[in-house]
């Protein structure tokens, strides 16, 4: 399951303040595709993976990103959905690059 952050304002406040987050819970970026895609980690306090995905839910890239950083980390090609879940995540469940997830948006 995943949150929705659709309106530029949830996108911008994202998963920001938040101490915990449960395993089976992520946060969905539905994006713009038409430019470039950068999320940090201004005030999270929790690891997290990113991964990029395309139009079919494709996993196109994945990132580890470090709490409390201003390291950007930036979509290489576009995307049009970012999904953020507790590090490990992934590969807990052997879930890589290339792999299409299952979404049913409301």
């Amino acid at each position: 399951m995943a949150e929705v952050a659709l309106t530029p304002s949830q996108r911008s406040r994202g998963l920001m303040w938040r101490t915990e987050m449960p395993d089976h819970i992520g946060m969905l970026f539905i994006l713009d595709t038409q430019s470039r895609q950068c999320f940090w980690m201004r005030n999270t306090y929790i690891p997290l993976t990113i991964a990029f995905l395309d139009e079919s839910f494709t996993i196109m890239q994945l990132n580890d990103m470090q709490p409390l950083s201003d390291e950007l980390h930036c979509a290489d090609e576009p995307a049009n959905f970012a999904l953020e879940v507790n590090q490990g995540w992934f590969e807990l469940r052997g879930i890589g690059l290339g792999d299409q997830l299952e979404a049913t948006l409301p």
